[in-house]
């Protein structure tokens, strides 16, 4: 029992004395960065989903009744959502093509919630009538909404293709 507790205590496991350690092996360094992408990619995941929800429920109440929803944003909002959703399953099974429809989806989501942005004239709205901009809180909403997905859009592009280059197996010179 003493002996148990000596060897736990210098750090070693039990049923060696050290000397195997050229034996043992080693997690590679970019297995220890793909964990921690993919729990970045989780998070980052998590959070384009939230903004895309406020997109929609923005897009929802905004609608005036007996009207139809505009079709660029609900297809960017739908586009978003089911790119999000495969990249999801990609980063959960480690699907590199998977993941490259994640960023290729949820890209042209962003684009085509940018251009609705654009197309509505939102940004003149608000800036030719800066002192009404109590009035204008949902359109505010929507263009915080969109700027804040652009940022998130451009960290998890960045995060998805470092974790696709440490997925891949390390290519060796010929």
């Amino acid at each position: 029992m003493s002996q148990q507790r000596r060897s736990v205590a210098t750090g070693r496991p039990s049923g060696t004395d050290g000397s195997d350690f050229s034996y043992r092996m080693v997690v590679d360094s970019r297995y220890k960065k793909v964990g921690h992408g993919k729990s970045r990619l989780s998070s980052l995941i998590f959070s384009q989903a939230f903004i895309q929800l406020l997109g929609a429920l923005h897009l929802y109440y905004t609608t005036p009744k007996g009207e139809s929803l505009d079709s660029l944003a609900a297809s960017s909002t739908v586009i978003c959502f089911i790119s999000l959703i495969i990249g999801e399953l990609g980063r959960k099974q480690s699907r590199v093509n998977f993941l490259k429809f994640y960023m290729f989806g949820t890209s042209i989501g962003v684009l085509l919630s940018i251009a609705f942005v654009l197309k509505s004239k939102l940004v003149l709205k608000v800036v030719q009538d800066s002192a009404g901009w109590e009035t204008k809180k949902l359109e505010l909403f929507k263009m915080a909404i969109t700027i804040l997905g652009s940022l998130v859009q451009i960290f998890s592009i960045s995060t998805t293709i470092s974790l696709i280059c440490n997925m891949s197996p390390p290519k060796r010179a010929s």
